[in-house]
């Protein structure tokens, strides 16, 4: 693994009976860097991200963190230490929104989590004072996916997952929340994986994308590198189809 690696697969491959989900696949995200996963659905984007918490362990291959390798960790400790914000956020439902953001510290003993959730809040622009004692029910799907961020970010990870993260917002919302976390990952300088469905986003907020197709990564490369000179035909198809810089 590079040295400056946060993130890293060798050759890992991971069935689901008859279906291959990932296919050798190796890829490496260097510290403070953003890299998209990208590709239809069934590519393997979600697994391959689900491989680096342990929330999927592949049958064959290598995925390391910090380069240690995640199947001698304790899957439990693993997640406590990488955030995570899954599809549509994932927030408890019968906890309130500043106990949700500071499940994490909470997890891991700090005795500062209620102040870490208020910080986390207020990066992603919610006041902790007005929205703290709310139930997730009565958020707007903006807020939820806020206040799903600030605990991915309360106990100050290193290396952020997202999944779909923004896919279930309305076109203003989703605009907002990408310029906002592009604003924070700068700042924090957090590695990040990001899935998603849409090349535009990836363009946005990656400074690579990774094409999965058939469990394979088919390139990987900056945005401007992807657009200019497609390494495959699916990926030349790929963007011919998304029509995002005509």
């Amino acid at each position: 693994m590079p040295e400056s690696s946060a993130l890293s697969a060798r050759a890992v491959s991971k069935r689901y009976g008859p279906v291959v989900a990932l296919d050798g696949v190796s890829l490496d995200v260097r510290r403070g860097e953003c890299v998209a996963l990208i590709g239809e659905s069934g590519s393997g984007k979600t697994t391959l991200l689900r491989c680096f918490n342990r929330l999927t362990d592949p049958d064959d291959g290598q995925v390391l963190v910090d380069g240690a390798d995640v199947s001698a960790v304790d899957p439990v400790q693993l997640r406590r230490r990488v955030g995570y914000v899954p599809q549509e956020g994932g927030l408890l439902p019968h906890w309130r929104v500043r106990r949700n953001a500071a499940l994490v510290p909470w997890l891991r003993g700090s005795a500062d989590s209620d102040d870490r959730a208020d910080r986390a809040l207020g990066l992603v622009g919610l006041d902790a004072a007005a929205m703290g004692d709310r139930w997730p029910r009565d958020l707007s799907g903006g807020q939820r996916q806020r206040v799903a961020v600030a605990r991915a970010l309360a106990a100050s990870p290193d290396i952020v997952l997202l999944d779909e993260p923004f896919g279930a917002l309305d076109a203003i919302t989703r605009a907002d929340l990408q310029a906002l976390f592009r604003r924070l990952r700068r700042e924090l300088g957090v590695t990040t994986l990001l899935v998603t469905h849409d090349l535009a986003e990836a363009d946005l907020l990656a400074d690579r994308i990774a094409v999965m197709h058939h469990g394979r990564i088919e390139q990987i490369a900056p945005p401007d590198e992807l657009h200019t000179a497609p390494a495959t035909e699916y990926v030349r198809a790929l963007l011919a189809r998304a029509r995002v810089r005509e």
